[in-house]
């Protein structure tokens, strides 16, 4: 949906530019040269309406000029800056919750084109931690977001709920570091819940990044429906070059790289910095609200993401 409101509000722009230019360079100075023309013969200064009688600025021409500078700023912010976002769901609870809106840095992955979504100008690559909002590679025109887990060569496993990460070698190395387990710490239960369920609450570490998780312990491992990779085992996956493994912080509720596979670089959209807007979508269930309704503002949440 994101990407045919980019095209349609590039064809806006294109087309709107082409009729302010088509006024300014051809029909302008026609009107103009109408007007010299009736003050050759005149004494008195024409008005404003007289002006705008002899030689009327078309409707078009005028709606063009007016919508031109604002709908290009918009696409210039949107393709080349910030663009903003809203949460679907709870998957990356309990970082970002249902109901958050956010801005996402479009320039962290690349500057793209807004039709193709081509990379044209290289700027940084996804860091682990990072949360990254994609296209979904099973069906690019929905927008996912996700944590960034495995950057390309890192060897990821996720056994028993526990994350195990080997970071790919560095150019020109051997010993590459040993597999070892992502740390983390139980920092409370029962804030989040799913159902009438409570949600464990954990710190986690990934390299500078610390940050929190759930685990739902009513939920076994989902081992069976993960991706399986050839050469690696049910649970454990090699990220291939130019890709990337994400998951979200919600691990039991969350459709990720281990049931998909991996997110090629092509499809990062850029990287959630900001929280603008948090609207509370929880209500009671004899609500007569509709469930797209909120019943609440959370301005606490507001601010920088992590």
């Amino acid at each position: 949906m994101a990407n045919y409101f980019s095209i349609i509000l590039t064809v806006i722009t294109v087309l709107s530019g082409l009729l302010w230019l088509y006024d300014a360079r051809v029909l302008k100075p026609k009107r103009k040269a109408v007007i010299a023309e009736v003050e050759t013969k005149t004494t008195k200064a024409l008005t404003e309406q007289q002006i705008d009688t002899l030689a009327p600025q078309p409707k078009l021409m005028e709606l063009s000029e007016s919508i031109f500078p604002v709908i290009a700023l918009v696409l210039v912010v949107r393709t080349l800056l910030y663009e903003p976002f809203q949460i679907p769901s709870g998957s990356m609870m309990p970082t970002l919750l249902k109901g958050d809106f956010i801005l996402v840095e479009k320039f962290s992955y690349g500057i793209k084109d807004p039709l193709f979504q081509k990379t044209l100008v290289d700027t940084s690559l996804p860091e682990r931690g990072d949360i990254a909002v994609f296209k979904y590679p099973e069906e690019p025109s929905i927008d996912f977001i996700k944590r960034v887990i495995g950057l390309p060569g890192d060897r990821i496993i996720y056994r028993n709920k526990s994350l195990y990460i080997q970071p790919a070698c560095a150019a020109g190395e051997k010993d590459c570091e040993e597999m070892k387990v992502v740390s983390t710490s139980l920092k409370e239960d029962g804030e989040y819940f799913s159902g009438s369920s409570p949600l464990r609450t954990y710190e986690e570490q990934l390299g500078d990044v610390s940050h929190e998780i759930l685990i739902d312990p009513r939920v076994a491992p989902r081992t069976m429906s993960y991706f399986n990779q050839p050469g690696t085992q049910k649970d454990e996956w090699v990220v291939p070059e130019g890709q990337y493994f994400a998951m979200g912080d919600n691990r039991d509720n969350s459709r990720d790289s281990r049931y998909w596979g991996f997110v090629d670089e092509e499809l990062l959209v850029g990287r959630a910095v900001f929280i603008w807007m948090s609207f509370e979508m929880d209500r009671s269930s004899d609500s007569w609200l509709p469930s797209w309704v909120p019943t609440g503002v959370r301005f606490e949440r507001l601010g920088s993401i992590e």
